[in-house]
Protein backbone atom coordinates (compact mmCIF):
# COMPACT_ATOMS: atom_id res chain seq x y z
CA UNK A 1 0.00 0.00 0.00
CA UNK A 2 0.93 3.32 -1.00
CA UNK A 3 1.50 5.53 2.34
CA UNK A 4 2.27 9.51 2.41
CA UNK A 5 2.30 11.79 5.18
CA UNK A 6 0.73 11.17 8.44
CA UNK A 7 -2.16 13.56 9.40
CA UNK A 8 -1.99 14.69 13.18
CA UNK A 9 -5.27 13.11 14.24
CA UNK A 10 -6.79 10.37 12.33
CA UNK A 11 -9.83 9.37 14.16
CA UNK A 12 -10.34 5.26 13.95
CA UNK A 13 -13.88 4.07 14.82
CA UNK A 14 -14.45 -0.19 14.76
CA UNK A 15 -17.69 -1.06 14.88
CA UNK A 16 -18.10 -4.87 15.94
CA UNK A 17 -21.36 -7.37 16.21
CA UNK A 18 -23.11 -10.00 15.19
CA UNK A 19 -24.41 -11.53 11.86
CA UNK A 20 -27.90 -9.08 11.19
CA UNK A 21 -27.27 -6.58 13.96
CA UNK A 22 -26.53 -3.97 10.56
CA UNK A 23 -22.64 -3.34 10.90
CA UNK A 24 -22.18 -2.87 7.29
CA UNK A 25 -25.05 -0.72 6.47
CA UNK A 26 -24.41 1.38 9.64
CA UNK A 27 -20.99 1.50 8.83
CA UNK A 28 -21.29 3.04 5.56
CA UNK A 29 -23.12 5.33 6.45
CA UNK A 30 -21.57 6.86 9.34
CA UNK A 31 -18.40 7.09 7.53
CA UNK A 32 -20.32 8.81 4.92
CA UNK A 33 -21.30 11.25 7.63
CA UNK A 34 -17.54 11.75 8.86
CA UNK A 35 -15.56 11.94 5.82
CA UNK A 36 -14.43 8.85 6.61
CA UNK A 37 -12.90 5.51 5.01
CA UNK A 38 -14.85 2.51 4.99
CA UNK A 39 -13.67 -1.35 5.93
CA UNK A 40 -15.59 -4.02 5.29
CA UNK A 41 -13.40 -6.84 7.06
CA UNK A 42 -16.10 -9.61 6.95
CA UNK A 43 -15.91 -9.00 2.94
CA UNK A 44 -12.74 -9.75 3.38
CA UNK A 45 -13.08 -13.24 4.35
CA UNK A 46 -15.96 -13.35 1.78
CA UNK A 47 -13.11 -12.54 -0.79
CA UNK A 48 -10.83 -15.01 0.58
CA UNK A 49 -13.55 -17.87 0.45
CA UNK A 50 -14.35 -16.67 -3.04
CA UNK A 51 -10.33 -16.91 -3.94
CA UNK A 52 -10.22 -20.41 -2.51
CA UNK A 53 -12.82 -22.00 -4.42
CA UNK A 54 -11.69 -20.14 -7.88
CA UNK A 55 -8.35 -21.25 -7.28
CA UNK A 56 -9.87 -25.16 -6.63
CA UNK A 57 -8.76 -25.29 -2.81
CA UNK A 58 -10.81 -27.82 -0.44
CA UNK A 59 -11.42 -25.27 2.59
CA UNK A 60 -10.90 -28.55 4.69
CA UNK A 61 -7.31 -27.87 4.27
CA UNK A 62 -6.39 -25.62 6.44
CA UNK A 63 -2.47 -25.23 5.47
CA UNK A 64 -3.64 -24.86 1.70
CA UNK A 65 -6.35 -22.16 2.41
CA UNK A 66 -4.19 -20.00 4.65
CA UNK A 67 -0.94 -20.19 2.28
CA UNK A 68 -3.91 -19.43 -0.84
CA UNK A 69 -5.10 -15.88 1.39
CA UNK A 70 -1.46 -14.96 2.06
CA UNK A 71 -0.92 -14.98 -1.82
CA UNK A 72 -4.50 -13.49 -2.80
CA UNK A 73 -4.06 -10.12 -4.93
CA UNK A 74 -6.70 -8.43 -2.77
CA UNK A 75 -7.92 -4.78 -3.03
CA UNK A 76 -10.14 -3.19 -0.59
CA UNK A 77 -11.62 -0.06 -2.10
CA UNK A 78 -12.98 2.41 0.75
CA UNK A 79 -15.42 4.53 -0.38
CA UNK A 80 -18.22 3.90 1.72
CA UNK A 81 -20.60 5.48 -0.98
CA UNK A 82 -19.02 2.58 -3.33
CA UNK A 83 -17.26 0.04 -1.87
CA UNK A 84 -15.57 -2.23 -4.11
CA UNK A 85 -13.67 -5.58 -3.15
CA UNK A 86 -11.64 -7.09 -6.52
CA UNK A 87 -9.44 -9.65 -6.43
CA UNK A 88 -6.50 -10.21 -9.56
CA UNK A 89 -8.41 -6.98 -10.98
CA UNK A 90 -11.50 -9.09 -10.94
CA UNK A 91 -14.62 -6.99 -9.38
CA UNK A 92 -15.93 -9.65 -6.92
CA UNK A 93 -18.46 -7.08 -4.70
CA UNK A 94 -21.71 -9.56 -5.88
CA UNK A 95 -19.89 -12.84 -6.14
CA UNK A 96 -19.18 -12.67 -2.55
CA UNK A 97 -22.51 -12.30 -1.47
CA UNK A 98 -24.05 -15.61 -2.85
CA UNK A 99 -25.25 -18.45 -1.07
CA UNK A 100 -22.48 -20.39 -1.85
CA UNK A 101 -19.95 -18.21 -0.28
CA UNK A 102 -22.47 -17.42 2.91
CA UNK A 103 -22.72 -21.08 3.28
CA UNK A 104 -18.83 -21.56 3.02
CA UNK A 105 -17.01 -18.42 4.82
CA UNK A 106 -16.85 -19.96 8.28
CA UNK A 107 -14.64 -22.50 7.53
CA UNK A 108 -12.16 -19.65 6.22
CA UNK A 109 -13.11 -17.38 8.86
CA UNK A 110 -12.64 -19.62 11.45
CA UNK A 111 -8.66 -20.88 10.36
CA UNK A 112 -6.74 -19.02 12.55
CA UNK A 113 -3.57 -18.53 10.01
CA UNK A 114 -6.12 -16.66 7.91
CA UNK A 115 -7.28 -14.21 10.63
CA UNK A 116 -3.75 -13.63 11.28
CA UNK A 117 -3.16 -12.77 7.64
CA UNK A 118 -6.11 -10.64 7.17
CA UNK A 119 -5.83 -9.26 10.53
CA UNK A 120 -2.55 -7.50 9.25
CA UNK A 121 -3.92 -6.19 5.98
CA UNK A 122 -6.87 -4.58 8.34
CA UNK A 123 -3.99 -2.86 10.83
CA UNK A 124 -2.64 -1.84 7.10
CA UNK A 125 -5.68 -0.72 5.71
CA UNK A 126 -6.19 1.15 9.10
CA UNK A 127 -3.18 3.09 9.09
CA UNK A 128 -3.48 4.34 5.65
CA UNK A 129 -6.21 5.91 6.36
CA UNK A 130 -4.54 8.12 8.56
CA UNK A 131 -2.01 8.79 5.30
CA UNK A 132 -2.88 12.63 3.70
CA UNK A 133 -3.29 10.47 0.65
CA UNK A 134 -5.67 8.04 1.46
CA UNK A 135 -9.46 8.43 0.26
CA UNK A 136 -10.10 9.97 3.91
CA UNK A 137 -7.54 12.70 3.49
CA UNK A 138 -5.98 11.13 6.89
CA UNK A 139 -9.35 12.21 8.56
CA UNK A 140 -9.59 8.30 9.53
CA UNK A 141 -11.58 5.55 8.73
CA UNK A 142 -14.94 3.05 9.96
CA UNK A 143 -13.79 -0.27 10.06
CA UNK A 144 -16.75 -3.18 11.08
CA UNK A 145 -16.21 -6.30 11.87
CA UNK A 146 -16.24 -9.42 14.17
CA UNK A 147 -13.22 -8.90 15.89
CA UNK A 148 -12.38 -5.31 15.02
CA UNK A 149 -12.83 -4.07 17.93
CA UNK A 150 -10.65 -6.73 20.64
CA UNK A 151 -8.53 -7.87 18.44
CA UNK A 152 -7.70 -5.74 15.14
CA UNK A 153 -8.32 -2.67 16.69
CA UNK A 154 -7.70 -2.94 20.32
CA UNK A 155 -6.63 1.09 20.89
CA UNK A 156 -9.11 2.67 18.34
CA UNK A 157 -10.78 5.92 19.32
CA UNK A 158 -14.33 4.66 19.53
CA UNK A 159 -15.36 1.15 19.76
CA UNK A 160 -19.00 -0.24 19.31
CA UNK A 161 -20.89 -3.36 19.91
CA UNK A 162 -23.94 -3.09 17.30
CA UNK A 163 -26.36 -5.53 18.47
CA UNK A 164 -30.29 -6.45 18.18
CA UNK A 165 -32.45 -9.46 19.25
CA UNK A 166 -32.37 -12.21 17.52
CA UNK A 167 -36.02 -11.76 16.13
CA UNK A 168 -34.81 -8.39 14.99
CA UNK A 169 -31.08 -9.80 13.30
CA UNK A 170 -33.22 -12.51 11.52
CA UNK A 171 -36.03 -10.28 9.97
CA UNK A 172 -33.03 -7.68 8.87
CA UNK A 173 -30.92 -10.50 7.55
CA UNK A 174 -33.80 -12.27 6.00
CA UNK A 175 -35.24 -9.08 4.36
CA UNK A 176 -31.05 -8.38 2.59
CA UNK A 177 -31.26 -12.20 1.14
CA UNK A 178 -34.73 -12.56 0.43
CA UNK A 179 -36.30 -9.08 0.10
CA UNK A 180 -38.66 -10.35 2.68
CA UNK A 181 -39.07 -10.65 6.34
CA UNK A 182 -42.33 -12.73 6.13
CA UNK A 183 -42.46 -16.09 8.63
CA UNK A 184 -41.28 -18.33 5.47
CA UNK A 185 -37.99 -15.94 5.16
CA UNK A 186 -36.87 -15.29 8.07
CA UNK A 187 -37.13 -19.25 8.98
CA UNK A 188 -34.86 -20.10 5.35
CA UNK A 189 -32.33 -17.48 7.32
CA UNK A 190 -32.71 -18.59 10.55
CA UNK A 191 -29.67 -21.45 10.44
CA UNK A 192 -27.74 -19.51 7.89
CA UNK A 193 -27.22 -16.72 10.34
CA UNK A 194 -27.19 -19.03 13.64
CA UNK A 195 -24.90 -21.51 12.51
CA UNK A 196 -22.41 -18.39 11.30
CA UNK A 197 -22.80 -17.07 14.56
CA UNK A 198 -21.53 -20.34 16.34
CA UNK A 199 -18.98 -21.04 14.42
CA UNK A 200 -17.59 -17.75 14.27
CA UNK A 201 -17.61 -17.22 18.12
CA UNK A 202 -15.02 -20.35 18.40
CA UNK A 203 -12.60 -18.14 17.29
CA UNK A 204 -13.79 -14.29 18.52
CA UNK A 205 -16.42 -12.97 20.82
CA UNK A 206 -18.42 -10.52 19.23
CA UNK A 207 -22.20 -10.80 21.64
CA UNK A 208 -20.39 -9.39 24.66
CA UNK A 209 -18.97 -5.91 24.81
CA UNK A 210 -15.58 -6.21 25.96
CA UNK A 211 -14.11 -3.48 28.71
CA UNK A 212 -14.02 0.44 26.90
CA UNK A 213 -16.46 -0.91 23.95
CA UNK A 214 -19.79 1.04 23.72
CA UNK A 215 -22.87 -0.94 23.54
CA UNK A 216 -25.73 -0.24 21.03
CA UNK A 217 -28.60 -2.10 20.70
CA UNK A 218 -31.00 -1.25 17.80
CA UNK A 219 -33.45 -3.72 18.32
CA UNK A 220 -35.89 -1.13 18.58
CA UNK A 221 -34.88 1.29 16.43
CA UNK A 222 -34.88 2.28 12.99
CA UNK A 223 -32.35 2.61 10.47
CA UNK A 224 -31.45 6.55 10.50
CA UNK A 225 -31.92 6.42 14.96
CA UNK A 226 -29.18 3.68 15.11
CA UNK A 227 -26.94 5.86 12.75
CA UNK A 228 -27.45 8.78 15.06
CA UNK A 229 -26.73 6.56 18.00
CA UNK A 230 -22.84 5.75 16.76
CA UNK A 231 -22.49 8.95 15.62
CA UNK A 232 -23.99 10.19 19.27
CA UNK A 233 -21.17 7.64 20.81
CA UNK A 234 -18.37 9.44 18.53
CA UNK A 235 -19.63 12.55 19.35
CA UNK A 236 -19.00 11.80 23.33
CA UNK A 237 -15.50 10.15 23.22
Amino acid sequence: METGELSTSPLVIAIDGPSGSGKSSVSKAVARSLGLSYLDTGAMYRAATWWCLHSGIELTDATAVADAVRAMPLVMGVDPAAPTVTVGGTDIGEAIRETSISASVSAVATNLDVRAELGRLQRAAIEEAGHADSFSQGRGIVAEGRDITTVVAPDADVRVLLTASEEARLARRSLEVHGDADAASVEATRDQVLRRDADDSTVVQFHVAADGVVTVDSSDLDFDQTVQAVLDVVAAR
